[in-house]
């Protein structure tokens, strides 16, 4: 309350701005929420609680049974989550996320078999692919592939005493669930869900009729019962069809929810008319140049190490947007006859050039972006020196230590130069996506100064510049592995050597005359003409 006033007081006299940074805080309480304990216990809770429920929500035969072995099966996918996905099992939003899809998938099928549970309709509308499909589309495939073995084992509970054979349920359910994650390894366009869900009803329809599902009486051919069968089918292909709808209506309020990107919305992120990008184009032409090749390079390695090439190519597009707070300052966007940095002192130059990290956050924070394209921008420079100016700035000391002990100047009078004020604030790269970015982002920008190109160059300069990010622990924290360093630097010396390779020559119209001259005069044994 305090600084209030004295912000206040300040701005009356001018000391002091009345616009507000936009800062990027950690909210403790959502941290805890996150990655507490106690939340985790009550997602489980919670879940046990409506898996409880749908259990005894009707009279059976022995519903404490059931229960029980329904406890055993989720103490089982506990640890199964715990030892086989710790990622997924550390965070609560994707552990509501699954389990709520779970409960919801359940119960579900507890509606369908109460409406229909005594006709050969109930196992055929079933939403076999529901849970699999929103874990494999936003979680990953080995989450899909987890959804589809733990909900056919609850649902073959649940189905006990209403289909007789709880084997055909536990069958259909766990091809039906494989199928669906099968189809959907790499969804980037919503029509692959529609097809997810075409291939899943099939699935359903071919597995139909040799459990007996759809019942066909050949012996009676061909006096069968065409309406019947042509409506059971229909409830098993539309079944799979109407749940991948369902996912694609629900992809993205869950996105949103649960701030989850998936490779559709990544997509959609990497349209070049963004406003930020088309500004880009128009007020730092340079950095938008640099960006598009540092994407190239980026979307390549990934697909090397199987990293999300979408992802990297979209946060390479948006990495420097901070730059177009004061583009004339980047060397990619300076005019051929000034240089602003030589009217500026080596630190105030090199904190020009950090504070577009700040400034990218705060474009992107104001542009709503997502936060995985926030970290990009946050974490693309690490926290590595401005090396140039940091240079700069001991040869201005050095020189000034040097006129010192001419004019008797004390060695304290003499500015310090720390390193921390050239370095970037960090954080580290976190991810794989954003470790590849940041090599890619240097290796592009220290390509430019290359002459005479030639691969021996190229493959020098690339394994000098990732073998100094080592060393400067840079990608420690990034999850990459040396065997997916080298096959990182191997894409970007292909790439590169794509980029840069040299062309031919072609000769002016002069001397192509000349040439022509020359080569008849060979052949006729008579000078060459002048070109004159």
């Amino acid at each position: 309350m305090l600084g209030f006033f004295e912000r206040h007081r300040l701005i009356k006299k001018g000391l002091a701005s009345s616009k507000l940074r936009r800062r990027r805080t950690d909210n403790e309480i959502m941290q805890a929420l996150e990655t507490g304990v106690w939340p985790k216990c009550a997602i489980f809770a919670g879940f046990i609680v409506g898996l409880g429920a749908i259990i005894f929500q009707d009279v059976q035969s022995q519903p404490a049974m059931n229960f029980l072995i329904a406890l055993l099966i989720f103490f089982t996918a506990l640890a199964q989550l715990w030892i086989n996905h710790p990622d997924t099992f550390a965070k609560n939003s994707r552990l509501l996320l699954m389990f709520g899809a779970f409960l919801v998938h359940l119960t579900i099928i507890k509606v369908i078999l109460v409406i229909w549970g005594h006709s050969q309709y109930g196992i055929l509308l079933i939403p076999y692919a529901l849970a699999p499909l929103i874990c494999s589309v936003l979680l990953g495939k080995n989450q899909g592939l987890y959804a589809a073995i733990f909900v056919s084992l609850w649902g073959s509970v649940i189905v006990r005493d209403v289909i007789e054979d709880r084997a055909k349920f536990l069958v259909m359910s766990l091809i039906c669930g494989f199928i669906a994650v099968f189809v959907t390894l790499q969804v980037r366009r919503r029509s692959r869900l529609i097809r997810a869900g075409v291939f899943v009803g099939l699935a359903t329809w071919i597995l139909a009729l040799p459990l007996g599902l759809i019942p066909i009486d050949f012996g009676q051919f061909p006096m069968f019962d065409w309406k019947t069968i042509g409506l059971e089918s229909l409830a098993a292909v539309g079944s799979g069809i109407f749940t991948a709808m369902l996912v694609g209506g629900a992809l993205p309020l869950l996105e949103s929810i649960f701030k989850i990107t998936t490779d559709i919305s990544w997509l959609e992120l990497a349209d070049l008319n963004h406003p930020l990008l088309k500004r880009m184009t128009i007020e730092a032409p340079g950095t938008y140049h640099h960006s598009l090749v540092v994407a190239n390079l980026a979307e390549a390695a990934a697909e090397a190490v199987g990293a999300n090439p979408t992802m990297c190519r979209v946060g390479a597009y948006f990495h420097d947007i901070g730059k177009l707070v004061k583009p004339e300052y980047f060397t990619e966007n300076m005019s051929a006859d000034h240089n602003p940095h030589h009217e500026l002192a080596p630190t105030m130059s090199a904190l020009i050039i950090i504070a577009h990290v700040k400034e990218g956050v705060d474009l992107a924070l104001k542009h709503n972006l997502n936060q995985e394209i926030i970290d990009v921008i946050q974490q693309h420079h690490g926290t590595t020196i401005v090396l140039y100016f940091y240079k700069r700035a001991l040869q201005q000391q050095e020189d000034a230590r040097q006129g010192g002990k001419i004019m008797n100047i004390r060695e304290e009078d003499i500015p310090e130069v720390r390193d921390e004020s050239f370095r970037y604030s960090g954080p580290r790269p976190q991810s794989r996506e954003c470790g590849i970015i940041s090599l890619a982002d240097t290796i592009e920008s220290a390509s430019r100064s290359l002459e005479k190109v030639t691969p021996q160059k190229i493959d020098q300069l690339i394994n000098d510049l990732i073998q100094k990010r080592i060393e400067d622990h840079q990608l420690d924290d990034c999850n990459l592995t040396l065997r997916e360093i080298r096959l990182i630097a191997e894409s970007f010396k292909f790439t590169l050597r794509s980029m840069l390779h040299s062309r031919i020559a072609y000769p002016t119209d002069a001397s192509a005359t000349k040439e022509v001259q020359k080569v008849v005069s060979q052949e006729t044994n008579s000078p060459p003409v002048s070109a004159a």
